[in-house]
């Protein structure tokens, strides 16, 4: 219990370190949070500049990764320990383990929540969707491929960045379970269910401009 909630709290600090706001202050001088959609994420960064907003999408998946890697080292020391002992309940190889990858798929939560909430802007974070791409390519590859995949498709059919982060996030749940029902316990794609739907929640916004039809189509402008 001790390294699931060391776990928790690495991947939160982790996921809370507001990237797109930093690079903005130290590059342009300026507050992301005052201009375009007021968000911390990759698509609003971009709108400044499209370098910082590649950066951001980087740097932002990136963090998801290293809570998942940091939860699976606090949690392997204490399997290969619980195997050396012959008390082990799971296997120690990493995949087959549900007791790391339980510990890595919190881990991967909280690196969201840390983005959507981060402590160091007044809970006031972005909408989790680079992190989450980040964290759970780690844990369930396959079915994050496929969600990214379902991205493209609906942002060259829309050019809508907003829509086609919220069908992938709904759908990734069911990829998960289709790719990894027999390797994973229900418990870890419930986690993968909460995740999506804190990402598809942060939207919100963008779901009232859909209906309106004023959410702006997205396009990159380079100079």
């Amino acid at each position: 219990m001790r390294q699931i909630i060391l776990s928790a709290v690495v991947g939160y600090l982790l996921g809370s370190i507001p990237f797109g706001y930093l690079l903005v202050r130290a590059f342009r001088g300026q507050d992301v949070r005052t201009t375009g959609s007021g968000n911390i994420g990759a698509t609003n960064v971009a709108r400044t500049s499209p370098l910082l907003g590649v950066s951001t999408l980087l740097l932002d998946a990136l963090k998801g990764g290293a809570a998942v890697v940091a939860a699976i080292l606090l949690s392997r020391s204490q399997i290969m320990g619980l195997a050396h002992t012959n008390s082990a309940p799971y296997s120690t190889h990493f995949w087959t383990s549900e007791a790391i990858s339980t510990q890595a798929a919190i881990a991967a939560l909280l690196a969201v929540l840390g983005h959507v909430f981060p402590v160091w802007l007044r809970f006031r974070g972005g909408k989790g969707v680079a992190t989450a791409v980040g964290a759970f390519f780690l844990l369930v590859p396959g079915a994050m491929i496929a969600a990214l995949a379902l991205f493209v498709v609906v942002a060259f059919l829309s050019r809508y960045v907003s829509l086609s982060s919220m069908v992938a996030a709904a759908s990734f749940p069911a990829l998960a379970w289709i790719f990894y029902r027999h390797e994973f316990p229900w418990h870890i794609i419930l986690v993968i269910v909460i995740a999506s739907f804190v990402v598809i929640v942060r939207h919100h916004q963008n779901i009232g401009r859909l209906l309106a039809g004023t959410e702006p189509r997205f396009q990159v402008k380079f100079k």
